[in-house]
């Protein structure tokens, strides 16, 4: 590793991640000598991957994003924090960036994130261009909120730096696994909804599934992805769909989901 900037360390969450985390972590090795895996006790190959990897690997039980980032990030050896999912990869342009990088004061730094989806890089459909701040400091600047919607509490008065190079992040394999994560995310969005008492005005339910189909396909040009396109569309629409749905079986006594594994 060549680095001649500031010291950070890189931290990820794990769950079964066995099949993306080599990737991510031999980019990482690249830009720090400080990786921190915290797994919520994964049953695949994921900790063996990290130990082999030369990561510090440390077993924490599932308390939400947030809190679990957060738990991550008080582990690390530096003040600076990038904060990469495991299915994400530093590009090589990133890398050089990173290896070079100096901190400035009352700043955080966004990267730019392009989404592979089932084989097939997404450039529109309202996934891209998709700026996440993922780099910071860890004193002044924490994860906050419930079930999957974490966003990063910073300072009113810092300033959001991008720096060059993409975040490349392999998500979707196949529809399948859409479909899953489809399932997954509209149950924690619907039982935040229900735990805070929120309902979904009857108009948004008629038209909330068309009008995210017509934003994703045609606002946001989803056409110019192919197949891909028409496909993310769809799953947008669906998701949508079944968050109303689950919130409903959840005001009809089904209890609500409160905590899920990453």
């Amino acid at each position: 590793m060549a680095k001649s900037g500031t010291k950070f360390s890189a931290v990820i969450i794990t769950y079964n991640e066995e099949v993306n985390i080599r990737r991510c972590l031999e980019a990482l090795r690249q830009v720090t000598d400080d990786i921190i895996v915290a797994d919520s006790h994964s049953s695949d190959g994921t900790p063996d991957i990290v130990k082999r990897a030369g990561a510090r690997l440390f077993s924490v039980d599932w308390q939400g994003y947030a809190r679990t980032k957060n738990l991550a990030n008080a582990e690390a050896r530096y003040e600076w924090i990038l904060s990469v999912d495991a299915d994400e990869v530093l590009s090589d342009e990133l890398i050089d960036t990173l290896q070079q990088w100096i901190a400035e004061a009352d700043t955080v730094y966004a990267v730019d994130r392009l989404t592979n989806y089932c084989g097939t890089w997404i450039y529109h459909s309202g996934w891209y261009p998709e700026w996440k701040i993922r780099l910071f400091p860890r004193t002044s600047v924490n994860w906050q909120g419930d079930f999957v919607h974490e966003t990063l509490r910073v300072p009113e008065h810092y300033t959001i730096q991008r720096i060059q190079g993409r975040l490349l992040h392999y998500s979707y394999r196949s529809q399948e696994d859409h479909k899953a994560r489809i399932e997954k995310y509209a149950r924690l969005w619907a039982s935040e909804r229900f735990e805070n008492g929120r309902g979904v005005p009857l108009l948004k339910r008629w038209f909330g599934p068309i009008a995210r189909w017509v934003t994703t396909y045609l606002l946001k040009q989803g056409w110019r992805d192919g197949r891909a396109g028409r496909l993310i569309s769809y799953y947008e629409s669906l998701m949508v769909r079944r968050r109303h749905e689950i919130l409903d079986e959840l005001r009809k006594g089904e209890p609500p989901s409160t905590r899920a594994t990453p």
